[in-house]
This record gives C-alpha cells, structure tokens and sequence, in this order.
C-alpha cells in the first residue's frame, strides 16, 4: 500500500543529494524515485497527473533546512 510518509522519508533520508540537483524545484517523488523536477507544484501536479493517479505521489519543495516540510494544499472541488 503507498503511503505519503515513506517518500516524505525518502526526501529527509536523500535531502542534501536532492538539493544538490533539484534546489528551488517542486520534486515529484513516488515510491523512492524522483519522476521529475518543476518550477511550481500546480505544474508538478498537472504533469505528473497524465500518467499517475492523484494520492499515490508527494510533491515536495526542494531546499535545504527544515522549512519546506510544511504545504499547503488547495483544491478547486467546491463542497456545498
């Protein structure tokens, strides 16, 4: 079963590589891999979409230190 919480571990666990290659980018990672790198998370989440399922990738700002850990998601289904 994917859970967010083993890539979020992947990301603190590879941290300072990732940042190496990717400082400043939204990464894509699922299942320990990085898909790929982009300049926002609304493109991260429209790229990555075409071809995975939504709930089954962690989009992750890319910086060194502790405060990108924090998101905030937004959804653009209205709830009545």
């Amino acid at each position: 079963m994917y859970t967010l919480e083993k890539d979020f571990d992947f990301y603190l666990n590879h941290q300072d590589e990732l940042v190496k290659k990717y400082n400043g980018k939204y990464i894509v990672i699922k299942n320990g891999e990085v898909l790929g790198s982009y300049e926002s998370d609304i493109e991260a989440v429209e790229e990555t979409t075409k071809m995975h399922e939504l709930g089954t990738f962690l989009v992750q700002y890319c910086s060194p230190g502790d405060k990108s850990y924090t998101s905030h998601f937004h959804s653009r289904v209205v709830f009545a």
